[in-house]
């Protein structure tokens, strides 16, 4: 009998992991990408000798990847070397103050002092409690969501004590720390989610606790390099991959998908594991009348993270004080948060992040220069922006603003430019409303309300990435690859060679 054939759609992060889980555990799969290259938005871009990352610049949490590689028979640390960051970032205020953020807690502590004597001390209380909180959360962040009956597990009943369903992120850092810039410094990392820390909900505050606890790492060669090293430990395991192929359509029998069809054939498998953007591939790929709880209608008035404007320099010379990563906080933040997500217009005065990568890694520039990565959140398309007409003078305001972190004499030194915008993740990246965190991470779509691993309207497809449980960011992306892996190899019911892996 031959094994199982799998078919995964994209070569993001999520998909490269389910294809390596599944080849390992004796799939034939192939894997169709519709792009030139692997790693989706976290591929990377190059550009006369510069080399950016696309997406994702912060390495977060490696266990979970280290866990798979070492399923698989690898090592993380040995097939992409990291360095973590010390400062893992600088964060500037707009109304005055600044934090070079380290794992040291004593020396955060004597930062803090200058800013807040009364929130020294606070921290450690704020890591005591989320270290607590992980280890609750873990089993749930692992394992699959398929019904409301799921919620009744002992590990739910558990972690409830620590959910606090009706406190936002933005409150729950509101409980350690008095200083306002404090408690944005404990929550932007919300953004990471595209939402709004007092909109998000009080879980995630683990996500700064990871960064303070597990560190902040940065792959050589990028986060791009990462996905890179997959693809090519895909082949490895026997993998196929093809490139500049979109699926054009679906063949189905009933409700339940029979093959793919791309501009260079039909490909029919047991399993077909969707690594795309879930709400544009789903409404592009498979017909309205086949879908209920996901059809048209209803993912248009699903809630979508923010979306981010993108500047890639390449610059002569390297700002050797700026360091690797910077996040500069608006001085009214609050009006910027209401900006993006509510009124969807473009402000003044954003918030803006920027990697100066070659501090830690000159490789990805020629000599004696270097990249910059700038990125503005901003609101995911509604139609309020015509970015072909705005992007010019948002590019302007942008440069401007780089000079609050100082970098006044940018403009002169840069020598190539990309840009992404929100109408470029949705024409060029095949993004939802140029939504680049996905559905957005409230109560009502998260967990089983979540389009499920194991998706519950047609038959045979299952789903990884961003827009699935657990949700995004690169650490939860990778857990839904093994979630969904299990969970095909489950129904497969043993009929690979060798299956060596079981649902979580």
């Amino acid at each position: 009998m031959s094994n199982p054939k799998v078919v995964v759609v994209g070569a993001g992060p999520g998909g490269l992991a389910a294809a390596m889980q599944l080849a390992h555990a004796g799939c034939e799969v192939t894997v169709l990408e519709r792009r030139d290259r692997p790693g989706g938005r976290t591929s990377a871009i190059e550009r006369d000798g510069y080399r950016f990352d696309c997406g994702p610049t912060f390495f977060l949490y490696p266990r979970v990847l280290k866990e798979i590689f070492a399923s698989v028979g690898y090592d993380l640390m040995k097939e992409v070397p990291m360095e973590r960051l010390d400062p893992q970032y600088r964060l500037t205020f707009g109304g005055g103050g600044q934090l070079d953020c380290t794992p040291d807690l004593e020396e955060m502590d004597r930062q803090i002092a200058t800013l807040s004597p009364a929130d020294v001390g606070a921290l450690a209380r704020y890591m005591d409690d989320n270290r607590v909180k992980l280890e609750k959360f873990r089993p749930i962040l692992e394992s699959p969501f398929s019904s409301f009956t799921d919620l009744m597990r002992p590990s739910m009943i558990a972690a409830a004590k620590h959910l606090h369903p009706f406190r936002s992120l933005g409150q729950e850092l509101q409980r350690y720390f008095t200083d306002p810039r404090l408690v944005i410094a404990f929550a932007f990392q919300s953004k990471y989610l595209g939402m709004s820390p007092f909109n998000c909900p009080s879980l995630f505050s683990i996500l700064s606790f990871l960064e303070y606890e597990h560190g902040v790492w940065h792959p050589i060669g990028g986060c791009s390099r990462v996905s890179e090293r997959m693809a090519e430990i895909a082949e490895e395991l026997g993998v196929t991959f093809r490139y500049d192929e979109p699926v054009r359509s679906a063949e189905m029998e009933g409700r339940h998908v029979k093959s793919l069809t791309t501009d260079h054939g039909d490909y029919a498998a047991d399993a077909f594991v969707v690594n795309a953007d879930f709400a544009d591939w789903i409404t592009r790929t498979v017909p309205n009348t086949k879908r209920k709880r996901w059809s048209d209608d209803a993912i248009a008035k699903k809630k979508f993270s923010c979306s981010t404007f993108m500047l890639y320099l390449g610059i002569e010379g390297i700002y050797k004080d700026l360091p690797h990563h910077s996040i500069h906080i608006s001085e009214d933040y609050e009006q910027n948060l209401r900006e993006i997500e509510q009124t969807h217009t473009l402000s003044s005065d954003p918030s803006f992040y920027v990697q100066n990568a070659c501090v830690t890694d000159p490789s990805l520039a020629p000599e004696g220069h270097s990249t910059l990565y700038v990125l503005v959140p901003v609101t995911h398309q509604t139609g309020s922006i015509d970015w072909e007409k705005e992007a010019p003078a948002f590019r302007e305001l942008t440069l401007d603003r780089m000079g609050q972190i100082g970098l006044g004499d940018l403009r002169d030194r840069i020598r190539t430019e990309h840009m992404i915008t929100p109408q470029g993740w949705n024409e060029d990246y095949a993004i939802y409303k140029g939504a680049t965190f996905n559905l957005a991470h409230n109560l009502g779509q998260m967990l089983h309300k979540r389009p499920r691993n194991r998706f519950e309207e047609l038959g045979g497809v299952y789903l990884v990435g961003g827009g699935t449980h657990p949700g995004s960011g690169l650490p939860v992306i990778y857990e839904s690859s093994r979630i969904t892996s299990g969970l095909v190899l489950k129904d497969f019911n043993g009929k690979v060679a060798r299956g060596e892996m079981a649902e979580k």
